[in-house]
């Protein structure tokens, strides 16, 4: 793989070098947009009616408005000198002519940008177009990711990288018969816990912190004088159960499949440890119990509750996951569902707010994703699932997931500023976004199961934290008691 290249003006010197300036040059505005955004919301710009330098107002009380204000410039500054940096090189450097064009489009436009803001400082906000300083900086920050994103497929991929049929596991058949049964243990007591523990991994326990997580999110956006105890745990509570019944019905349903997987193939239905029969009728148990749970709260809730549950059973595990390669990015929809149910359990209806936390986990899931599909891949062709890397191959993959964390972390610039979230949440997204966007960098270089899994550690991170950052400052902004 051409990695290194000498025909970059120094300090660069080589592509990777290259690649670490675009890189640190998205990271930058990125930045600037999250304090931009806050800027905006908590109205510091109208601390500084001065441009380029910035006058301390007489109003003793505006000197915090103050502070983000001169922030905000200073951050411009240096983000500038990293976009100019990147435009030079692309110029001076061997590049392909999109990734130089597209750099150079950017730093125009940031030049453009700094007109705007400078007009919005001057002569106030209804000088210019509202919305266009923000929209601006989200055009300058996707061009600078799609230009990354080109460029490290140029500098670490493949033509084609797909993978050949895989060998089928040793375990999975002996001339033609399926697989025999687990023994189950001579005592009671034992042969009771075993079993107890094969329905509990059937609910897919592992997913149900992060969904419970979003849910809880949702509430937080929507809270108000209904935010109760009793209506956070009915909903956390019929979430849990619903998330429970979508993963049994998976189980029963991919149990042929998940004999072929090495990940799956001890899970209770593939080893024939719970017959077929039981495991639907504990699915239904948990469908009835969720949509009981979550009736007691409002029939929205119930309705969204059970659209999840019937979306990631069937429409995800019978027909996008083994038919279309976009199977991850629209199942995505699956995740995004108990956003909704969240803000509808307080609310009664779907807002945007709760639309907007939803889109974010929808653009988050493929960037999440694919990373497992990277390290599992070998398991996914097994099965004959149709994954990014499976289909298209590794280098393409590796390139779609800087594709959702910029999409992701735009959508994160959208919530924001639809739902007026504070410095904690801003300072969280920028800092573990900064994490999750180089991860995946990294991945692009390193090209290793053990880099694959770093990166969905780090998306998983991204999300947890930025979730948490949403609970603490809505809860704080709405003064909501639990």
């Amino acid at each position: 793989m051409a990695t290194t290249s000498s025909s970059f003006p120094r300090p660069i010197g080589s592509r990777q070098r290259f690649s670490a300036l675009l890189a640190a040059t998205a990271l930058g505005v990125y930045l600037l947009l999250i304090i931009g955004a806050t800027t905006s919301l908590t109205n510091a710009a109208a601390a500084c009616s001065t441009w380029p330098t910035c006058h301390a107002p007489a109003d003793p009380l505006s000197q915090t408005e103050l502070v983000i204000a001169w922030g905000h410039r200073l951050a411009a500054v240096i983000v500038g000198l990293l976009v100019a940096a990147t435009a030079v090189t692309a110029v001076l450097g061997d590049v392909s002519s999109r990734v130089r064009w597209t750099i150079l489009a950017a730093a125009a436009l940031y030049v453009i940008q700094v007109g705007v803001g400078a007009a919005t400082a001057i002569f106030g906000p209804a000088a210019i177009v509202p919305g266009l300083h923000l929209t601006l900086g989200l055009v300058i920050f996707t061009g600078i990711v799609l230009a990354l994103a080109w460029d490290l497929e140029l500098a670490t991929g493949e033509a084609n990288d797909t993978i050949d049929q895989p060998e089928p596991l040793e375990s999975t058949a002996v001339d033609g018969e399926a697989p025999a049964a687990r023994p189950l243990p001579t005592g009671r007591l034992a042969r009771a816990r075993l079993t107890a523990f094969a329905y509990f991994k059937m609910m897919k326990p592992r997913l149900m912190w992060l969904l419970c997580l979003v849910a809880a999110a949702g509430m937080a956006l929507a809270a108000g004088p209904s935010l109760t105890v009793s209506t956070i745990v009915a909903t956390l509570g019929g979430g849990v159960l619903a998330i429970g019944a979508s993963g049994t019905f998976n189980h029963v349903l991919e149990r042929d499949v998940d004999q072929q997987m090495s990940r799956t193939a001890d899970r209770p239905l593939a080893t024939e440890l719970i017959p077929v029969r039981n495991a639907m009728a504990f699915g239904v148990l948990l469908t009835i119990a969720s949509l009981a749970t979550f009736l007691t709260i409002n029939r929205l809730a119930a309705a969204l509750g059970l659209a999840a549950i019937v979306f990631y059973s069937v429409v995800y595990t019978l027909v996008l996951k083994p038919n279309t390669v976009q199977n991850t990015v629209i199942g995505g929809a699956a995740g995004a569902l108990p956003a909704l149910i969240g803000w509808a359990a307080v609310t009664n209806e779907i807002g945007w707010p709760g639309l907007a936390l939803a889109g974010v986990i929808f653009l988050w899931t493929p960037a999440h994703f694919y990373n497992l599909a990277l390290a599992y891949q070998d398991d996914y062709a097994r099965g004959g699932f149709p994954m990014m890397p499976v289909v298209r191959g590794e280098t393409e993959t590796r390139k779609h997931i800087l594709y959702y964390i910029a999409a992701t972390l735009i959508s994160t610039v959208a919530l924001a500023w639809i739902t007026d979230l504070g410095a904690l949440y801003a300072a969280t997204v920028a800092v573990f976004g900064g994490i999750f966007l180089w991860a995946a960098i990294v991945l692009h270089f390193e090209q290793t199961e053990s880099a694959a899994f770093r990166a969905f550690h780090a998306s998983n991170a991204f999300l947890g934290a930025v979730l948490v950052a949403i609970l603490v400052d809505a809860l704080v902004l709405t003064g909501a008691v639990l």
